[in-house]
């Protein structure tokens, strides 16, 4: 049995009941096999492969709150610290009701290979907790998020550990958990990022995860022959990655005509109206059924949909696992020529393999969404520095850091015969650089 095929076997093993973790590691290992089996005695000796799946430590804790009713609520905080041989742990805090133990070791698995692929000195890890904003007052968020860091606060710091937002945690909850933190600690420090601008945050955070994306897009459109402008996108999602990302395409000459939420989606077929997009979900947080109400263009639909729409670029922006293997069917039927993730792991492994297959240009998420701890490592830089840098300065940081990591993972691909395979070419990347690191720094 191949390296490889053992460690696969020992992580589903020893991990029972986390698919989601499963299937990032099964992704990540077996796009690797090419440089693993060049190098199989050695990563085996070094037990790389066993290490690098493993967390370096994860921490599961209560969260006690009362509601505003009087009523004492009781939710789980998780926070997995996966590896850190390129730099301090660094991932978001996702506060959502899916959320368990799985969901975190997926997302700071993934993490690591990200946080990699940027060239900045960031490893990787992740949180949050089953709790859900949605519906809570101001004074319960807070409630909640001052005791969720009462407790994680013992764990990080500007050096070891720097969390930041994902899911259900935005600039609100990211203010409250700092003040707790400030509060217990004492300290000033660039603990979080994704602050607010008063209080150390980064100018172009805010769009950085959406602007990331249609940045490395665009130059894996050039690459490949096609230009963004003129072309028809279908996105998933009206969350901070999502609006930023309608943005973002139609200031590069897109028309993006799709954006969804948990209860439905809209199509719009003369553009999405971003202004509105924001005042629905940004100000009012409300439904996107106001979106069409508002908009004589738009029609609402329930449930899910977006794939169905005829598109040049796809762009799912929502959650995990969201763009299924008929999905992928659909966008090849309707011509689609590009899908690039904007969420962590949201394409099936069946939906991504049927998309290569079918040579649509595929850009995975640990690369392609990559715009968002990038610009969080250059909000750890400016609070370091005690700087604070112009938007047009983080903005060209920003795109200069997505071209470069495209074309990273595109000649990685090519270094191991597996020219216009993203994911490969990503996975191996960003794995390079981490493996190189661990051996060198022994076995810790």
């Amino acid at each position: 049995m191949s390296y490889v095929d053992e460690v696969l076997e020992r992580v589903i093993a020893k991990n029972p009941a986390e698919p989601e973790f499963h299937q990032a590691v099964k992704e990540v290992l077996n796009s690797l096999r090419p440089i693993i089996e060049a190098n199989e005695e050695k990563y085996r000796k070094e037990a790389l492969l066993e290490r690098i799946t493993e967390p370096d430590r994860q921490f599961k804790f209560r969260v006690p709150w009362v509601d505003d009713k009087g009523q004492v609520q009781v939710n789980t905080g998780y926070r997995v610290q996966f590896n850190n041989s390129i730099g301090p742990y660094k991932g978001g805090l996702r506060l959502h009701p899916s959320v368990n133990l799985g969901i975190i070791k997926f997302l700071g698995f993934e993490q690591i290979f990200k946080n990699s692929l940027t060239g900045l000195p960031i490893g990787g890890g992740k949180g949050g907790s089953d709790f859900d904003p949605k519906g809570k007052s101001d004074r319960e968020v807070m409630a909640f998020c001052q005791s969720f860091m009462t407790e994680l606060c013992k764990y990080i710091g500007a050096d070891t550990d720097v969390p930041a937002g994902d899911i259900g945690t935005g600039a609100r909850e990211i203010g409250y958990m700092f003040g707790q933190f400030k509060k217990i600690r004492g300290t000033y420090e660039g603990v979080l990022t994704g602050k607010g601008l008063s209080y150390g945050g980064s100018l172009a955070r805010t769009e950085a995860t959406g602007y990331g994306l249609l940045y490395l897009t665009a130059e894996m459109l050039k690459c490949n022959g096609h230009d963004i402008k003129g072309k028809t996108v279908c996105i998933s999602g009206s969350g901070n990655v999502a609006i930023y990302a309608t943005q973002k395409a139609q200031q590069l000459g897109a028309k993006v005509v799709t954006v969804s939420d948990s209860t439905g989606w809209v199509y719009d077929a003369e553009g999405i109206d971003v202004n509105l997009l924001k005042e629905v979900k940004e100000v009012k947080r409300a439904r996107l059924t106001e979106y069409a109400a508002a908009r004589p263009s738009a029609e609402y639909h329930e449930g899910r949909g977006v794939w169905s729409i005829k598109c040049d670029i796809a762009l799912p922006c929502a959650t995990q696992n969201e763009l299924l293997l008929d999905d992928a069917k659909a966008l090849v039927t309707n011509g689609c020529i590009a899908v690039a993730e904007g969420a962590n792991m949201p394409t099936t492994l069946e939906a991504t393999e049927y998309l290569q297959q079918n040579k649509v240009l595929f850009a995975p998420g640990k690369a392609a969404n990559a715009g968002g701890v990038a610009t969080s490592a250059l909000e750890m830089s400016q609070n370091s520095e005690r700087l604070s840098w112009s938007f047009e300065e983080v903005d060209s940081k920003l795109q200069n850091i997505m071209v470069n990591i495209f074309h990273n993972l595109d000649d990685a691909a090519k270094r191991y015969g597996k020219e216009g395979d993203y994911v490969a070419g990503a996975n191996i990347a960003g794995f390079e650089k981490v493996a190189e690191a661990m051996i060198a720094q022994g076995v810790v």
